[in-house]
């Protein structure tokens, strides 16, 4: 655990230096949840509204049931979707994104944009990379 000091120095330049160095280890707790793949995969598939978990699976290829299950629940304790159960039979259970939600997904929709447009230059770089490994 970093202490007070550290904390305030790493908070001292740079886009956090505004942030008071009590609210950094928070701060970036929220970005490392937010900033996952499929925490971002899944605020972007719920932008057009609400999805039952089959449908979140379906549009989500490589994600694990126990994974979706997880990230869902993070993402509902942060407020930034909502889970309705409905009491049918067989059960229903949607997901939608809550107004703290779209917000984000304005936000993931951009990041998102930018990989696409830059997905070429940074498989080549990525492959530069890896050949200038090998030949070390």
């Amino acid at each position: 655990m970093q202490d007070r000091a550290a904390l305030a120095m790493a908070a001292s330049a740079g886009p956090c230096a505004s942030v008071p160095a009590e609210q950094m280890e928070f701060i970036r707790q929220v970005l490392d949840r937010v900033g996952d793949k499929w925490s971002m995969l899944i605020i972007a598939v719920l932008q057009d509204g609400a999805l039952r978990y089959t449908e979140l699976q379906g549009q989500i290829p490589g994600i694990s049931q126990r994974m979706l299950t997880h990230t869902l629940r993070q993402l509902r304790q942060d407020g930034l979707l909502t889970r309705t159960a409905y009491a049918e039979v067989p059960p229903r259970v949607e997901y939608t994104l809550t107004p703290l939600g779209h917000g984000l997904n304005d936000i993931v929709k951009q990041l998102i944009g930018w990989a696409a447009a830059h997905h070429n230059e940074i498989r080549a770089n990525r492959r530069r990379a890896e050949t200038a490994a090998s030949g070390s």
